[in-house]
């Protein structure tokens, strides 16, 4: 319940935690959503907050968590939607970046000082569900396809899949050989060269090349709308400064992703009771 024997006990970590989320779910600062909580009374009351804590509070909180506890919360948000012998259907992959937010174009531009470079982020996507089924953060701008092989066996242990559907920008035969020969699913992945196909080596990317599944693969553009979502609904820019509280934040916004289809689906059972 507290983080050592010697706390002062004021607030537990599953409060602190959910404050954390909240916050990110709103989109505001430390100082913002604990001002705004001092008139949130339903809020308080279901958290059991007999107490608003210091804004500092969460801050510290987040530095002290282990991202361990977060991906643990992670593979819970998964075990609320699959049962451990689900298999998912379509798996699409892809990457984007998170950039840091503390400073603006025109800072940079006055001062002469660059912003920081944007946290590279690969996420794989249940087309069926839309949910985030496993995702990969690095500080520097990896190539899309190392982020892949790492995530693949991360989310094939976590979540099977009978098909991963990519862009051809992973298009690789060392990419296909872990899918189909390891991971035993299906790979859909165009080949960089169209025009000219007897420069195309390897036994799974010539059959990309002549026997390529468009039906399955148009559904790799919902990864896109994924991202898309994410940063919308959870913002884009990162308010932390050391990389691993940012990586913490994108990881709370994946969290929230998760759960914010599990409200979507128990809305949608709501409202067919109601119509039935």
């Amino acid at each position: 319940m507290y983080s050592c024997k010697y706390s002062r006990k004021d607030y537990t970590q599953h409060q602190l935690l959910t404050l954390l989320l909240f916050k990110e779910y709103r989109k505001e600062d430390y100082r913002t959503v604990i001002c705004n909580l001092e008139e949130m009374d339903r809020i308080r009351e279901s958290l059991g907050l007999t107490s608003i804590p210091h804004f500092t509070t969460l801050q510290k909180f987040l530095c002290r968590i282990k991202p361990i506890y977060l991906d643990i919360l992670f593979k819970c948000t998964l075990k609320i939607f699959y049962s451990p012998d689900d298999i998912i259907p379509i798996t699409a992959i892809d990457s984007s970046g998170f950039t840091s937010g503390y400073s603006s174009h025109y800072y940079s531009f006055r001062t002469g000082k660059m912003r920081k470079h944007f946290l590279k982020t690969s996420i794989a996507v249940d087309t069926d569900q839309q949910l985030i089924t496993g995702f990969m953060i690095s500080k520097n701008r990896v190539h899309e396809s190392q982020h892949a092989l790492v995530l693949l066996k991360k989310c094939h242990k976590s979540q099977r899949s009978d098909c991963y559907v990519m862009d051809r920008g992973y298009d690789s035969e060392k990419m296909h050989r872990l899918i189909r020969d390891t991971l035993q699913a299906d790979s859909i992945i165009p080949t960089r060269s169209w025009s000219n196909t007897a420069n195309i080596w390897g036994k799974y990317r010539k059959e990309m090349t002549d026997n390529f599944d468009f039906v399955r693969y148009r559904k790799r553009v919902l990864v896109e709308t994924k991202f898309s979502v994410l940063k919308r609904r959870f913002g884009a820019d990162l308010k932390s400064r050391s990389f691993q509280i940012q990586k913490k934040e994108i990881s709370c916004k994946i969290i929230l992703a998760n759960l914010d289809r599990f409200i979507l689906f128990v809305w949608i059972k709501v409202f067919y009771r109601a119509q039935n």
